[in-house]
C-alpha cells in the first residue's frame, strides 16, 4: 500500500477535496489521508510514500519532520531542503540568468539590528548605503516587501525616498526588497504542478482579496504560450512540484513579479470553482503519479536545474 498524505494547517477546502479526489479514483494500492504524526525519530521512515506540504513554512517542527521523511524516501511536495534554502531575492537573481524579465530589485539590510548582534557585527557593511545609486536604479514609485515569506504582509508602495525612509523604519528586523514598480496592463497568477501542468489565471491584485480572481483579461494563444514557457522555465530551474508564478504584462512583456509560492492559495472561496476544480484534480493526479513511481528508501524528491547543473559543474549560461 502506498499512502499519500497531506500536511496542512487551518485550511480545509483544498486538503479535504484533495484526499477525497485521490481516494475516489480507486487506484489499487493507493490511499490518501491527512498526515498523522505521533513521534519523529531520527532516520526512521514515515508510513507515507508521498506528502504534500501546505504548512511547514510556518511550523519549523513540521519542516524538520519532512526533511527526515525525505531522507528516508518520502516524496515530499515541495522539496523541503530546497524550500528551506530558497527566497525571493535569489529567485530574482536566478531569473536574470535564465532570460525571465523581472523588476529591478535590490536587497536591504534590516533597519533594526538582529537579535544578538551589535554595530560591530556589521564591520563589512558600509554605512550609509549608497542610497543615491539604489534609488536611481530602482526608481520611484517602488515597492518594498520582505525578501522571504508569502502573502501580502508588510508590502509597501513608496512614492519617493522620504517615503522610503519613513516606511523602512517600520520594518524592524525584516530584511526587505526594494523593487521597481511595474505598471501593468494585465496580470496573471499561474499554477504549475509537476513541472508540466500550468493553469494561467487572470488576476487583479488591485481588487479586494475576495475579488482578485475576477478579471476579464483575454490573452491570445501566442501570449498564453509565452507565459506558459516562462512559468515552466522558472519551475524547472527552482525544482518546485507545486508553485504559483505571478506575471505582470507591461507593454506586452510578461514580468515575473512573485514566483516563490510553494504553498500557494488553493481555497475554493478565494480561487473560484473552476480554478479549484483544476488544482484539486491536477494535484491528485500528480500525487498518484509520484506514489506509483515511488521507490522505497530512495531519493524521491524533485531537484531543480539550478542544483543539478551546479552539482555537475555546468554553468547556467
Amino acid at each position: 500500500m502506498k499512502k499519500i498524505g497531506i500536511l496542512h494547517g487551518k485550511e480545509r477546502s483544498f486538503p479535504d477535496a484533495f484526499v477525497a479526489r485521490v481516494n475516489s479514483k480507486n487506484i489499487p494500492g493507493i490511499i490518501a489521508e491527512p498526515v498523522k504524526i505521533d513521534k519523529v525519530m531520527q532516520g526512521v521512515a514515515t508510513e507515507y510514500a508521498v506528502i504534500i506540504d501546505r504548512i511547514s513554512q510556518d511550523v519549523p517542527f513540521y519542516r524538520a519532520y519532512l526533511k527526515n521523511a525525505a531522507l528516508c524516501g518520502t516524496a515530499v511536495i515541495n522539496n523541503p531542503f530546497w524550500w528551506s534554502a530558497d527566497e525571493k531575492f535569489f529567485n530574482n537573481c536566478l531569473a536574470t540568468k535564465i532570460d525571465v524579465p523581472v523588476p529591478k530589485t535590490v536587497i536591504l539590510p534590516s533597519h533594526d539590528l538582529p537579535d544578538d548582534t551589535s554595530a560591530e557585527s556589521f564591520a563589512n557593511l558600509s554605512y550609509p548605503l549608497d542610497w543615491e545609486s539604489i534609488f536611481n536604479y530602482v526608481g520611484f514609485p517602488a515597492y518594498m516587501k520582505p525578501f522571504a515569506g508569502g502573502g501580502w504582509k508588510n508590502v509597501y508602495r513608496l512614492n519617493d525616498k522620504e517615503d522610503f525612509f519613513t516606511k523602512h523604519a517600520e520594518t524592524n528586523q525584516l530584511v526587505m526588497l526594494l523593487q521597481e514598480e511595474i505598471v501593468f496592463d494585465e496580470y496573471y497568477r499561474c499554477y504549475c504542478i509537476g513541472g508540466k501542468h500550468v493553469r494561467i489565471m487572470p488576476y487583479e491584485p488591485r481588487n479586494p482579496h475576495h475579488l482578485r480572481y475576477v478579471a476579464n483579461f483575454n490573452p491570445s494563444p501566442e501570449r498564453l504560450k509565452q507565459m506558459e514557457d516562462i512559468v515552466l522555465r522558472i519551475n524547472h530551474y527552482l525544482g518546485y512540484d507545486f508553485n504559483t508564478v505571478e506575471l505582470a504584462l507591461r507593454d506586452g512583456v510578461p514580468y515575473a513579479i512573485d514566483f516563490c509560492n510553494p504553498a500557494p492559495d488553493a481555497e475554493k472561496t478565494s480561487v473560484g470553482e473552476e480554478n479549484f476544480a483544476w488544482v484539486v484534480e491536477t494535484a491528485a493526479n500528480y500525487a498518484i503519479e509520484k506514489a506509483l513511481s515511488h521507490i522505497d528508501g530512495a531519493d524521491n524528491l524533485t531537484w531543480g536545474e539550478y542544483i543539478k547543473r551546479g552539482s555537475s559543474k555546468t554553468f547556467l549560461y
